[in-house]
């Protein structure tokens, strides 16, 4: 007899540029049972499932499926074994039927076309089986964010599998739909389905599954009954030590001036609301969530990016028109976005050339012609401000390294007339070297009588960098704290729902 279903041995992943994602993992997943899997962003847990589900090769290691070793080339070659996956954001077709997505890609009896009664038999059946009905023929894009996740692991049933790897299932359901999933899930267990089950809420862990492994910086930390661990030791084994460094407080705390954002009521339908906020001159606020918390969401709303939102956004005392980019930054805003290669810069354009673009119509004679001269002294200034390194102000921001290519981004807002900087993960994908100058930066913004609002994902950060820290979780304001008073086990216990 088996006694586990699926078995990781020292897995390893690096990428390439050396990052290593993953440093030696272990784990069993035994047979019928809800295993855990948890930790903090960039703890390695989403590669892990690629690995297992495979989606992409180990560097090293072994992974051994009921006793055998195993190497899945592709998705479908784990699909085949038995091993199905439900990624957070599963690519269902929205315009095509629930009875379509389900059994999309699967053999048909009917070389020609589908026997339409004999698929919706099997649907029903399905549904029956996880306890949640659904209309066969509703449009899928008309559905609830609960249901659709409903429908993406009944598309995984329809292949029987022994195993379902479930990635971050509840970052955007409802606590109702939340209740419902879990149901499904205990009573698919009971019948003899096992799960690996990934998610940052804590509350969530600890009340459905069996096992649990937490990883921190690619490495198991911890690795045992979920019985076993209490709230704190979860806490403790997800964050780890803390980063002394980076929660050193403000050495001279900048009197706060007047209200420069102020945002009442500001919802968007399935992403997060209704939120209420205050930012003021000289202040720095933080937003401390985990995944699928709404913290990106959040900002792009406040920007003008999502059309979709509803509630009021002053700015200095002046109350935004419609909701778009454009009347954004007219009013003052400015935003540093998450995913900086594709939304905060243009990579084959030089330095001087991205950080001109928002001054053009200033810059150009005649508002045609950028006065190149003029550019090039704003090029220099930002260099010389903000410590980019760089050989040339012609060099492409591409090929400068993350820390650099990020204060060209700061660099593009720096001069202009923003009075409100939101951040979100200023410092991703940088240095500790650039890190601390990052968070430099934001200190001197602050400094200078601007209002910021930064999201990062490493609490620490938060805690280095804000006056104030607000938890968002679910989409909600969960509770405010002062940085001062604070420290990196209550957030990540406020966020996880603890």
């Amino acid at each position: 007899m088996v006694s586990a279903l699926l078995e990781a041995g020292d897995v390893r992943k690096v990428y390439a540029g050396g990052t290593q994602a993953l440093r030696g993992v272990s784990l069993s997943v035994a047979p019928g049972t809800v295993h855990g899997l948890i930790g903090a962003n960039g703890a390695g847990k989403s590669t892990l499932i690629k690995i297992m589900a495979g989606v992409e090769p180990a560097t090293g290691g072994t992974l051994r499926w009921r006793g055998e070793p195993a190497r899945w080339d592709s998705p479908a070659g784990a699909l085949a074994a038995g091993l199905a996956t439900v990624h957070q954001h599963t690519p269902l077709v929205g315009s095509l039927s629930v009875l379509d997505n389900v059994f999309l890609g699967t053999r048909t009896r009917t070389r020609l076309r589908w026997d339409v009664p004999v698929r919706e038999a099997e649907l029903a059946g399905l549904c029956e089986r996880v306890g949640y009905p659904l209309d066969p023929r509703q449009q899928v894009d008309t559905l609830s964010v609960g249901a659709r996740q409903m429908v993406a692991i009944l598309q995984a049933l329809t292949r029987d599998p022994v195993l379902l790897l479930l990635d971050e299932p509840t970052a955007a359901l409802s606590p109702a739909e939340r209740t419902v999933l879990f149901a499904t899930i205990r009573r698919l267990r009971e019948q003899g389905t096992t799960f690996v089950y990934v998610s940052h809420f804590l509350d969530e862990i600890l009340e459905l599954t069996d096992q649990l492994t937490v990883l921190r910086d690619g490495r198991v930390v911890a690795d045992r009954a979920t019985a076993g661990f209490s709230k704190q030791e979860l806490v403790t084994a997800i964050v780890g030590a803390r980063l002394a460094a980076a929660e050193e407080p403000l050495d001279s705390p900048v009197p706060w001036g007047e209200p420069l954002l102020e945002v009442s009521g500001l919802s968007s339908p399935g992403r997060f609301g209704p939120v209420d906020l205050t930012v003021h001159a000289g202040e720095v606020v933080g937003l401390a969530g985990l995944l699928g918390s709404g913290r990106t969401e959040l900002l792009e709303a406040i920007f003008g990016a999502d059309r979709s939102a509803t509630g009021v956004v002053r700015v200095a005392g002046r109350t935004l028109g419609g909701h778009s980019p454009r009347s954004g930054v007219r009013a003052g805003l400015a935003l540093v976005p998450e995913d900086r290669a594709r939304q905060g810069f243009l990579p084959e354009w030089s330095v001087v050339h991205n950080i001109s673009l928002p001054y053009l119509a200033a810059l150009s004679r005649r508002r045609f012609v950028p006065d190149r001269r003029r550019e090039d002294q704003l090029a220099d200034r930002a260099v010389a401000d903000l410590g980019i390194v760089t050989g040339s102000t012609e060099t492409p921001v591409g090929n400068l390294s993350g820390g650099n290519a990020q204060k060209v981004v700061f660099a593009k807002w720096f001069y202009g007339p923003a009075k409100v900087f939101l951040l979100d993960e200023p410092s991703a994908g940088v240095d500790v070297g650039a890190k601390a100058e990052i968070i430099g930066l934001i200190r001197r913004l602050a400094a200078a009588g601007k209002a910021v609002l930064i999201v990062a994902s490493e609490f620490e950060e938060l805690l280095g960098a804000c006056d104030r820290v607000l938890v968002l979780r679910r989409g909600r304001l969960a509770a405010e704290r002062r940085a001062a008073e604070t420290d990196l086990h209550e957030l990540t216990a406020l966020a996880s729902g603890l």
